[in-house]
């Protein structure tokens, strides 16, 4: 079996601003078995200016009229609710993750809390400070790459892989430099996963690409996951056929509720369909050997076909095609030897439908 796919379920702002929401996100996260719950951290002014408009998915979602800093002003968790939301994934045996969005809320996670593993957006695949600040954090690193094309992937790799080898000026240049270094590549690898994204809410199934996976692990060699935005969960079991590492998935209390993200997410018993159904592709998956299973060897002998008489034969007769059908049970002489068996002679008195036996050594079925 592939090695486990990590889960996450992104509860991000579906709590709506209300911690005791956050919480039941984190328990039905638990209940469904992902092995992570994310949110998401920012400072509102930090993350947009007054001007900043909503995306078109967040106006069908939301009050058209509010500013995008307002609608994150509603939606941010204190730092105190951060606190009791580890406390909870702590004790309902889930792991805890969130997004930073600037650089305030990194080092709260990654100093404050302590995160080992931060998850970044694909809104900041070319935000160079944060991705230089990450680096430098000693947390492992998501990185989202919707919206980006793979040279942008490889310059956000560049100033991460800076950010945890250097401790100099930082530069383009130097960005660019030290990709050059193994010892780069070999902190990536170690360090950072990179998710394929379609940033759109819903994300339509033709805009999927999931072949991108497959570009960036071919590109770069390091582990590649996907974050799911489409409706339902089909293509979330494709990506783990193929080989994710990572799938993210957007999930709610209720897809009814107003907000941002409720209409693209899976509600709870949807979540519980997600993990298992993960589970079982993992099991499909196998070894790659090609070798009957277990329950394959008991139906051979009734599916397959061996060389039976086609009438009452006398030891000693020279087999004719007319003498030779090829019938099931299998267990005799496997009919792919019906050619070899013509001309040989038989070795014992057959009636009709029995297995034929010759007198020269061939193997059974």
């Amino acid at each position: 079996m592939k090695q486990q796919c990590t889960i996450i379920a992104e509860a991000g702002v579906n709590h709506n601003g209300d911690l005791n929401a956050a919480l039941e996100l984190v328990d039905r996260a638990a209940e469904a078995g992902a092995d992570f719950v994310k949110f998401q951290t920012f400072r509102p002014a930090e993350l947009a200016s007054h001007v900043a408009p909503k995306a078109a998915y967040q106006t069908r979602t939301t009050d058209a009229t509010e500013s995008q800093l307002d609608m994150l002003r509603r939606l941010e968790l204190t730092e105190d609710a951060h606190q009791h939301l580890i406390e909870r994934c702590a004790k309902k045996k889930i792991g805890f993750l969130s997004t930073p969005f600037d650089l305030a809320s990194l080092h709260f996670l990654t100093r404050e809390l302590n995160l080992q593993l931060i998850k970044l957006g694909s809104g900041d695949l070319t935000n160079a400070p944060l991705l230089l600040a990450a680096g430098r954090s000693g947390a492992r690193i998501i990185l989202s790459t919707g919206m980006g094309t793979l040279s942008e992937v490889e310059q956000a790799l560049g100033v991460i892989a800076y950010g945890i080898l250097a401790e100099d000026k930082p530069s383009t240049a130097a960005f660019r430099s030290v990709l050059n270094l193994p010892e780069a590549w070999k902190a990536l690898q170690t360090s950072v996963t990179l998710l394929h994204c379609t940033t759109e809410y819903p994300a339509a199934v033709e805009d999927t690409n999931l072949s991108a996976m497959t570009t960036m692990r071919q590109a770069y060699g390091l582990p590649v996951g996907y974050s799911d935005h489409t409706e339902g969960n089909a293509i979330s079991f494709a990506a783990v056929a193929m080989g994710a590492s990572v799938i993210e998935k957007h999930f709610t209390l209720d897809r009814k509720m107003s907000g941002p993200d409720h209409a693209a997410s899976l509600e709870p018993a949807e979540l519980v369909d997600l993990v298992q159904g993960i589970r079982d592709v993992e099991v499909a998956i196998g070894t790659g050997i090609k070798r009957p299973g277990r329950a394959e060897l008991a139906n051979r002998i009734v599916a397959r076909k061996s060389l039976i008489a086609s009438r009452d034969l006398p030891a000693g007769t020279i087999l004719s095609e007319g003498d030779i059908r090829t019938k099931r049970p299998g267990g005799g002489l496997s009919a792919m030897l019906y050619w070899e068996a013509i001309g040989k002679p038989l070795a014992e008195d057959v009636t009709e439908g029995s297995y034929i036996r010759i007198a020269c050594q061939m193997d059974p079925e």
